[in-house]
């Protein structure tokens, strides 16, 4: 799911908007992953919690190269990763799978 260029058009959903509604429309026949907003640990599980099987996370990863090159990549990642652990562990969450829409406030979904 993604709405690259969406940005520039007025009106253009966002790609975590739109999201709920593919993953409820393929269903479980293909993986849906989302581009388009990543950019901390929380918004990894809302992804998650709304249907994406993967997300693509390439501008907090461009910003570490930029800072840091190789290991600046790494310490992007890392600092996804521990906060989609903390924002896992506040719901209550130790597994990925475990992850549904359940952790969601009603007007977010």
């Amino acid at each position: 799911v993604s709405n690259h260029g969406g940005r520039q058009l007025d009106g253009a959903p966002s790609s975590i908007s739109a999201l709920p509604a593919i993953a409820d429309a393929v269903g479980d026949r293909i993986e849906v992953h989302m581009d388009g907003g990543i950019r901390s640990g929380q918004h990894v599980l809302k992804a998650v919690a709304l249907g994406a099987r993967g997300v693509y996370i390439g501008r907090a990863m461009l910003y570490g190269l930029g800072a840091m090159g190789e290991a600046g990549v790494d310490k992007a990642l890392a600092i996804i990763r521990n906060e989609l652990d903390l924002s896992m562990a506040f719901c209550g969450r130790t597994d990925i799978g475990t992850v549904d829409r359940s952790i969601l406030l009603a007007r977010t979904v």
